[in-house]
């Protein structure tokens, strides 16, 4: 039987905006008020474009519940409950459920890491512990650790676990999953691999771009399930440079500042994170005015 998806298309990686020490609740509010107007097709709270790994357990369950009660059925919203503790993944995912979300993202091990049976295991005990669909996060760049095809097989016998987001960049694994546990959906972690994934029967995307360009990312999937590839390639090409240059510096740096740039009031990064390098603004910029927009 065919696993429940949360949503299909373009789901935003949301920036937290911050004021200082404390969440700007005021701003989450009006991200999320564009995001539905722009199309977005789902809203990702509290993951890593989100400085989750900064926000201590109570800011980043409140952040969830105002974002759920702020959407209102309206867009799915999936909440980022990953860590590499499975005792506290298991609370913060139980908590996100019983505050209303639509679903769970849940990263790979960091530091820690484990064995390829640990992940079975570790995935296999918060997925068991809810009943939203949970959505696995490969990201061996920040974990340093990748799912084996054969974890992911044993993972998709569980029930409630449906997708993973594939952020590896490397799209001959991709394809490897996608013709070998055809029982989990693929969205692309990756913004300049979206028609990539869709071309191997990716469902969408957890996007970085859509903070600042959302009725865009949603295009090229609404284009290609649509069945103009072109169209949707063409946009995937033309968005690239800008794609590139959020990537200059550690996400969700270079995002966090184009949004400033554009007039959001997103506010500062939290430490570790620093500010963009001044040779890095300046390439940052010019994509962005290269592409249209008009960074202040």
């Amino acid at each position: 039987m065919a696993k429940t998806l949360p949503f299909t298309g373009s789901g935003v990686a949301i920036v937290t905006p911050f004021d200082g020490l404390k969440t700007n609740y005021d701003e989450l509010g009006r991200l999320i008020e564009m995001h539905i107007e722009k199309k977005t097709d789902a809203i990702i709270i509290c993951g890593t474009t989100g400085e989750a790994s900064t926000m201590p357990d109570e800011e980043h369950l409140a952040a969830i519940e105002y974002t759920v009660k702020k959407a209102n059925k309206r867009i799915p919203v999936i909440a980022g409950t990953g860590s590499n503790d499975t005792a506290h993944a298991i609370e913060l995912t139980k908590k996100a459920e019983a505050i209303g979300a639509d679903g769970i993202l849940s990263v790979t091990p960091y530091y820690n890491k484990t064995t390829q049976k640990g992940l079975v295991a570790h995935f296999t005990a918060i997925a068991n512990a809810v009943k939203i669909p949970v959505i696995l996060y490969n990201v061996p760049s920040r974990t340093g650790m990748s799912f084996a095809i054969d974890t992911l097989k044993e993972l998709a016998k569980v029930e409630n676990i449906v997708a993973v987001k594939e952020a590896s960049g490397n799209i001959s694994y991709m394809a490897k999953v996608a013709a070998q546990v055809p029982e989990l959906y693929i969205y692309s972690g990756n913004d300049d691999m979206i028609v990539p994934t869709l071309s191997l029967g990716g469902k969408g995307v957890i996007s970085v771009v859509a903070n600042i360009l959302p009725e865009e990312t949603h295009n090229i999937c609404e284009y290609y399930f649509n069945g103009d590839v072109a169209k949707s390639r063409e946009l995937q090409l033309r968005m690239l440079d800008l794609i590139n240059n959020l990537f200059i510096e550690v996400n969700p740096v270079p995002v966090k500042t184009a949004m400033n740039l554009l007039g959001y009031n997103v506010g500062n990064l939290r430490m570790p994170l620093i500010e963009m390098d001044s040779a890095n603004l300046e390439k940052l910029k010019k994509s962005m005015i290269d592409f249209g927009m008009n960074p202040a």
